[in-house]
């Protein structure tokens, strides 16, 4: 069975959808967020702490798993579930945006076939192509693969854009006629910068070649402001079916995904939560902390008092800065659970706030609180 998308109910003041995604794996209630397992891991948590921290859909790199340890490898394990040990939907992404970040000289190396770049490991030559990633995918064996587009970056002109975007729905109608995995969904990608009418253009042209699911891209590349990423959902959701699952490609601040909501996406990902985790921090309710502060040196208490998770449930600031501080593997482990389940609360809130209909206020009273005004 493919995963694939039944909308619940539409918030009366808002965008914002109630739905629910239906998978071999389950079925799991949108707004969500999916915490990103670039090489078949979330950096410092096992499957077991995501299923505690209530994650539902998780991702895995393509780029990544291709050079290390290589599909065949996963395929032989009996795919990406198998071999990492997660019993729950697993996403990949195409790879691209990894592969255009490596690319040097986007002239020459992005051309109609593919792209052209060094490995990161080794700087070996290589050259992936949307029939490639496809296949790549398909042997993951992921839930839920998505379509290999090209990555502009945030300072692209107009006329780089429009090609781009052309490109993208070649490289996606090539993609999908590859894609061989019958249990296996297949994701269009909607590009077009800050732009309203490339953004409209791409969506209605990515909805024609029928995909189980769209995406919206472009919005975490380097430089991208929030007023752009806004524009971005903006110009492009009004053209996305109701009845197929929205996807907001790497988006994981708090107030983002909740503005993201509003606009009518169902699902985000970011690596943010495990990242800052490595750094001493944890998002709060009253914003970001840094355990590194000298502060919490004497703090005894948790790091939300309202928190479910494993970390708030066992530990104070104190000991958690301890950690930190000793460059202990253990504290980054309590801040990573923390805060993927800071942003999975975060998603069953705003479940709650559309079933209410109450979703602005959820959002005035949110941004008060995380901003402190």
């Amino acid at each position: 069975m493919k995963l694939h998308y039944e909308l619940i109910k539409k918030e009366t003041h808002s965008k914002a959808r109630l739905g629910k995604v239906i998978t071999n794996y389950g079925t799991y209630q949108t707004p969500m967020f999916m915490p990103v397992g670039t090489k078949a891991t979330v950096k410092g948590v096992s499957p077991e702490e995501l299923v505690a921290a209530h994650s539902g859909i998780v991702l895995a790199n393509t780029y990544h798993l291709w050079l290390r340890p290589g599909e065949d490898i996963v395929h032989k394990a009996g795919g990406l579930h198998q071999f990492m040990n997660y019993q729950g939907p697993i996403l990949t992404d195409s790879g691209g945006f990894q592969v255009f970040s490596l690319v040097k000289n986007k002239k020459k190396d992005i051309t109609e076939d593919g792209v052209h770049f060094k490995s990161h490991i080794d700087g070996k030559k290589l050259f992936l192509t949307p029939e490639i990633s496809i296949q790549i995918q398909n042997k993951l064996d992921s839930d839920v693969a998505m379509s290999f587009d090209e990555c502009p970056p945030a300072s692209a002109s107009y006329e780089y854009l429009k090609n781009s975007v052309e490109r993208t729905l070649r490289w996606a109608k090539r993609g999908k006629a590859v894609h061989s995995n019958p249990n296996q969904a297949l994701f269009g990608i909607v590009q077009g910068g800050a732009h309203e009418d490339l953004r409209k253009y791409s969506a209605v042209e990515t909805v024609k070649l029928d995909f189980d699911g769209y995406s919206i891209g472009g919005v975490a590349n380097d430089g991208e402001s929030k007023e752009d990423m806004y524009k971005a959902i903006d110009y492009s959701i009004p053209y996305l079916p109701e009845d197929k699952v929205r996807y907001l490609m790497g988006v994981g601040d708090p107030i983002d995904i909740i503005e993201g909501v509003i606009r009518g996406v169902d699902i985000f990902d970011c690596v943010l939560p495990t990242r800052i985790a490595r750094h001493g921090q944890a998002f709060t309710r009253h914003g970001k902390i840094n355990l590194n502060n000298a502060k919490y040196k004497e703090d005894f208490t948790p790091l939300e008092e309202e928190c479910d998770c494993y970390a708030c449930q066992h530990y104070t600031k104190a000991y958690i800065r301890h950690l930190i501080n000793c460059d202990e593997m253990f504290g980054g482990r309590l801040l990573s659970i923390h805060n993927i389940r800071f942003l999975t609360r975060l998603a069953e809130e705003l479940q709650e706030s559309i079933k209410n209909d109450s979703i602005l206020a959820y959002r005035e009273q949110f941004i008060k609180e995380y901003q402190g005004k």
